[in-house]
């Protein structure tokens, strides 16, 4: 029949749920710092439980030499001699056990006082919760993520402590959704975070604010998605305000927002029910990053979207000026978890910010600095004389009036009127879309292509060509010369035939102007004979 002490032992393991003979080495290991407390021996003590009486007997253990002059520290060795008036079997090199004290449950014995009995209390506690703690550890390590229903059993401030059955696990704050609160006795379902094995208390870490919590809801009221037709590829959640979440289907047959939304949106209702209110963007996943950011930004719509750096996993949205407070979001935290979804960096920008975006761009292209040996007519010594005095580029030297050019040590008015030249000639064939010196360079080109040797000079100029060499590269014009020589010589026949047929038109052209009616008094206009129009 088990004693009294190790039915408690017994009952106190099944009520922590470790090993009975965990405890029972706690109470041995116990009993031995007790009595080494109360006998003051620096001795190797072992103890040993009854279980049928509940006598915990305490030895000091040394072991056996041949003779005396052997023995280096007497509190762990002993002669062969004196070692068998305790066994008397015992060998050279064994271990023999020499009673020390033994005490029981209801009367400590071996005087052992209030202190090493209350050092003894202690150790078995302590021994008692390392193994609760070891156990606990060891039963929840491998089942970090699992859903888990819990029982809420007290409050402690702004944490929660939970009953998860053969443990106890502690909620923060922070893994708490902002929409819940939490009575004494009440179910939920939480997610077994982390598990600390060398915390006070307990060693369990549940949250209801963690993106898996989601997942296995949706598991559970959608059909599709427990059978993998409809596949969860991304969570992005802030627990207590707004969750996204992009599913797609294996099914080119089965609508995966259709399936987790439901008829008249029952599950998803089931869900934001369980989750007090928190709301839920259902999105169709697209593997090009593009399609599935204008979808992640939803309800705002997008205008377009550009991959800025594909490397770094970067995008810029462009919205319309009234779609941009609704797509950043509340704090902004519709495009915050738009980010998160996509796994991408997110600027998003409105039609008003990107052109004056790109009009700062044209304007610092437009206002580069140029530098000043790029005018044609600048001096090296104006140059050297203006870069001394801290003038670096064209655009610089532009803006300053005269009064500061002649400021400026060696540059007096007559400098000062040959820069503005200079200057102004510059711009002015940047405007006629020339190089500066291209128009210089072309006047002498023309002037020698005018003069160049073997042209005869032209009619205008008052000298005749000879009919024979007349052609169309003598007459400035282009043409091919081919059947030139088919035309016939101008005779007498010829001539007089033309003179007629002119003689003609005259005679029709005056009979037209005599049959002509009267023209209307408004339409004459009077000219008086004056002498400034007599010579015309």
């Amino acid at each position: 029949m088990a004693s009294d002490l190790y039915n408690s032992i017994d009952a106190l393991s099944r009520e922590k749920g470790i090993d009975p003979q965990i405890v029972v080495s706690a109470v041995q290991d116990a009993m031995v710092i007790a009595t080494r407390k109360s006998l003051k021996t620096p001795e190797v003590l072992r103890a040993e439980l009854d279980k049928e009486t509940g006598i915990i007997r305490v030895f000091a253990v040394k072991s056996v030499v041949e003779n005396e002059d052997e023995i280096e520290d007497p509190h762990e060795q002993i002669p062969l001699e004196e070692a068998r008036e305790y066994d008397a079997a015992v060998e050279i090199g064994g271990e023999v056990k020499i009673p020390r004290a033994q005490h029981q449950m209801q009367n400590p014995a071996g005087g052992l006082g209030r202190i090493a009995a209350q050092l003894a209390k202690q150790v078995i506690f302590q021994k008692v919760r390392e193994a609760e703690r070891d156990t606990v550890y060891n039963e929840y390590i491998g089942r970090v993520g699992e859903i888990v229903n819990a029982t809420v059993k007290r409050v402690e401030g702004p944490d929660v402590i939970f009953d998860i059955g053969k443990a106890e696990a502690r909620m923060p704050r922070k893994e708490q959704s902002r929409l819940e609160s939490f009575a004494v006795g009440e179910r939920v379902r939480v997610v077994i975070k982390t598990v600390d094995k060398a915390t006070k208390g307990p060693g369990v870490l549940v949250s209801r604010a963690v993106p898996e919590l989601v997942q296995h809801l949706f598991q559970t009221e959608v059909p599709e998605i427990y059978d993998n037709t409809v596949v969860i590829r991304a969570i992005a959640r802030e627990a207590g305000e707004r969750t996204k979440i992009a599913v797609m289907s294996r099914d080119k047959d089965v609508d995966p927002v259709g399936a987790c939304v439901g008829m008249k949106g029952m599950r998803v209702q089931s869900i934001i029910r369980e989750l007090r209110g928190e709301k839920i963007d259902i999105i169709e996943y697209n593997e090009d990053p593009v399609m599935f950011a204008e979808k992640a930004l939803q309800p705002a719509k997008v205008s377009r979207v550009t991959i800025l750096e594909a490397s770094d996993k970067h995008l810029e949205v462009i919205v319309d000026d009234t779609q941009l407070s609704l797509a950043i979001g509340k704090k902004g935290q519709n495009v915050r978890l738009a980010a998160k979804l996509l796994g991408w960096k997110i600027d998003i920008k409105s039609e008003e910010e990107k052109r004056q975006e790109v009009e700062q761009q044209m304007q610092a292209l437009v206002s580069s600095n140029t530098p000043l040996d790029r005018v044609p007519d600048l001096d090296e010594s104006i140059i050297d004389k203006l870069v001394a005095a801290g003038v670096n580029n064209v655009e610089a030297l532009a803006d300053m009036t005269p009064e500061q050019l002649e400021a400026i040590p060696g540059i007096g008015p007559k400098t000062v009127e040959k820069i503005s030249i200079a200057v102004n000639t510059y711009f002015s064939s940047l405007e006629a879309g020339e190089a500066p010196g291209e128009g210089a360079a072309a006047e002498p080109a023309e002037a020698a292509v005018e003069t160049e040797p073997g042209d005869q000079p032209s009619a205008e100029a008052g000298g005749e060509t000879p009919a024979d060499d007349a052609g169309p590269d003598s007459a400035r014009q282009s043409g091919d010369t081919e059947g030139l020589s088919q035309i016939e010589d101008s005779n007498a026949e010829s001539v007089s035939e033309l003179v007629e047929e002119g003689q003609d038109f005259e005679g029709a052209a005056i009979a037209g102007v005599e049959n002509a009616p009267p023209a209307d008094v408004s339409e004459v206009e009077v000219h008086e004979r004056t002498p400034e129009n007599e010579g015309t």
